[in-house]
């Protein structure tokens, strides 16, 4: 198993900043990508940015140029540094990493975080 913790949520007035950490932790064997959701009431979740093991990273339209996702191979880590936060930024941001681990089946299975809120005030 593969548990994924997020943390560094919070309030942040409009036009500010804030960075999202994700840390894996478990038997891993490999991981790859990992990347960060969002999802705000009443809509779908949707894919803020993911990253390759390579650095390869996407990027969803609405957080394009003011969003910028990393990871730190060694640490199993992934972070998210939001700039220019607006309102329509408010959601619930969730973890995600495509991992194997050294235990049986030793296969590629999604995990998830429990996520953490990001609240941007008018």
């Amino acid at each position: 198993q593969v548990q994924l913790v997020e943390s560094g949520g919070g309030l942040v007035q409009s036009g500010g900043s804030l960075r999202l950490s994700c840390a894996a932790s478990g038997s891993i064997y490999s991981i790859d990508p990992m990347a960060w959701y969002r999802q705000a009431p009443e809509k779908q979740r949707e894919l803020v940015a993911s990253i390759t093991s390579g650095r390869t990273t996407v990027y969803g339209s609405s957080v394009k140029g003011r969003f910028t996702i990393s990871r730190d191979n060694a640490k199993n880590t992934v972070y998210l540094q939001m700039d220019s936060l607006k309102p329509e930024d408010t959601a619930v941001y969730l973890c995600n990493a495509d991992a194997a681990t050294f235990e049986y089946p030793y296969i590629y299975d999604s995990y998830w975080g429990q996520g953490t809120q990001v609240t941007v005030s008018s």
